[in-house]
C-alpha cells in the first residue's frame, strides 16, 4: 500500500465519480482506476459498489476513508512539526476547536498569554466538527480540545473552561426589544437561524436542552456553519439567534442586540477536552492558564449588561 493509492481512495471517496477523481489529481482516469484495483488487490475486498450510475462506498471503503483521514492528519501534523523545528520552535501544542468557540476576549486572551509565557512553543489550532475533535484526542492527532459538549465518551476527560449566559440576539428595532428579559415562548413566535448540528454539535445539543422546557417547535429559517454568520444574519434582520452573551458583545455590531432570557438564564458551558491520561509538562501549564480566563467573564457580562441597560433606554 503506498501513499499514492491513498490520495487516488480519497478522491474517488470524497467526490464519487472516477472521472472527476481523477480530473482533480490531474491524472488520467485508466491510472486511477488501476491504482484502486492495485489496492483492493492488497486489501482482499471492494471498496466501491460501482454501476454506470453511480459510485458508492462499500462498508469496507467507509473505514478505510476514516482511517485515510488520519494518515493525512498525521502527515500534515510532522511536516508543520519540522517546519516548526526549522523556524526555532522547541516544542508544539495542539489545540482543536469544535463548536466555533473562538470569540474574543477569552480565547484569544489564552492564545496571548501562551504566546507571552512561551514563545518558543509553536501553538497548532485545528478547526474540526466535535467527532472528529474526539477521534483525533484519542489518535494523538491533538494535545487538548475545547467544545460545548461534555458528552465525550470513555477516555477523555472534559473539564468546564467557561461560561456565558445564553442571551437572545436580536435586530435592532425589533418588536421583543421592548422586554429587558424574554420569554422563551415569544422568542420562538419567531424564526431563528441555527448552527448546522453536524458542524456545531456540542452547541446544537445545549440549545435543543433550553429549547425542550417549552412544547414550541423552533421555525428554523437557517443553519449555518459558524456563529459569526449566525449574527450577521440576525443583523440583516432574517432571524433570531441564541447565544453566549460574550458573542454578541465580541461582535460589535450595533445592529444585534443581546437580551437576557426571562427567568433563570441558562449557561452555555465550554469544556476543555483532552485524553485521560497524564498531561506532558507543556499541556499541564496551559490548563492552568485557562482557569483564570474564567474570571473574564465578570467583566465580559458587567460590559453585557451595560450594553443591555442601555438599549433599554435607547429603546
Amino acid at each position: 500500500m503506498e501513499l499514492r493509492h491513498l490520495r487516488c481512495f480519497n478522491a474517488v471517496a470524497e467526490e464519487l465519480h472516477f472521472a472527476r477523481a481523477a480530473e482533480r489529481l490531474h491524472i488520467e482516469q485508466s491510472p486511477l482506476s488501476r491504482a484502486i484495483k492495485e489496492l483492493e488487490e492488497e486489501l482482499g475486498v471492494r471498496l466501491f459498489e460501482r454501476t454506470t450510475r453511480s459510485t458508492r462506498l462499500t462498508r469496507a471503503g467507509q473505514l478505510l476513508r476514516e482511517h485515510v483521514a488520519r494518515v493525512f492528519a498525521a502527515l500534515e501534523q510532522a511536516r508543520s512539526s519540522v517546519k516548526a523545528a526549522a523556524a526555532g520552535y522547541h516544542s508544539q501544542l495542539r489545540i482543536a476547536i469544535s463548536d466555533s468557540i473562538t470569540p474574543p476576549p477569552r480565547f484569544t486572551a489564552l492564545l496571548a498569554q501562551c504566546r507571552q509565557a512561551e514563545p518558543e512553543v509553536d501553538i497548532r489550532l485545528y478547526e474540526v466538527p466535535l467527532s472528529q475533535q474526539i477521534k483525533g484526542l484519542h489518535d494523538d492527532l491533538y494535545d487538548v480540545g475545547f467544545a460545548q459538549s461534555a458528552e465525550v465518551g470513555d477516555g477523555i476527560l472534559a473539564e468546564p473552561a467557561w461560561s456565558d449566559p445564553l442571551v437572545v440576539a436580536v435586530p435592532a428595532r425589533h418588536p421583543l426589544l421592548t422586554h429587558k428579559r424574554i420569554p422563551l415562548e415569544e422568542v420562538l413566535r419567531y424564526p431563528l437561524v441555527m448552527c448546522d448540528p453536524q458542524l456545531c454539535e456540542g452547541y446544537g445539543r445545549q440549545i435543543a436542552r433550553v429549547l425542550r422546557a417549552v412544547d414550541t417547535e423552533p421555525l428554523v429559517a437557517e443553519e449555518v456553519a459558524s456563529l459569526d454568520l449566525m449574527l450577521a444574519l440576525v443583523a440583516a434582520g432574517y432571524a433570531l439567534a441564541l447565544v453566549g452573551s460574550s458573542q454578541v458583545v465580541a461582535c460589535r455590531n450595533p445592529d444585534v442586540v443581546g437580551r437576557p432570557l426571562a427567568g433563570r438564564s441558562p449557561m452555555l458551558t465550554t469544556y476543555l477536552l483532552r485524553r485521560d491520561t497524564d498531561p506532558s509538562e507543556i499541556l499541564s501549564r496551559f490548563i492552568d492558564r485557562v482557569s483564570p480566563i474564567e474570571t473574564d467573564a465578570v467583566s465580559i457580562q458587567s460590559s453585557f449588561r451595560v450594553s443591555d441597560l442601555s438599549e433599554d433606554t435607547n429603546s
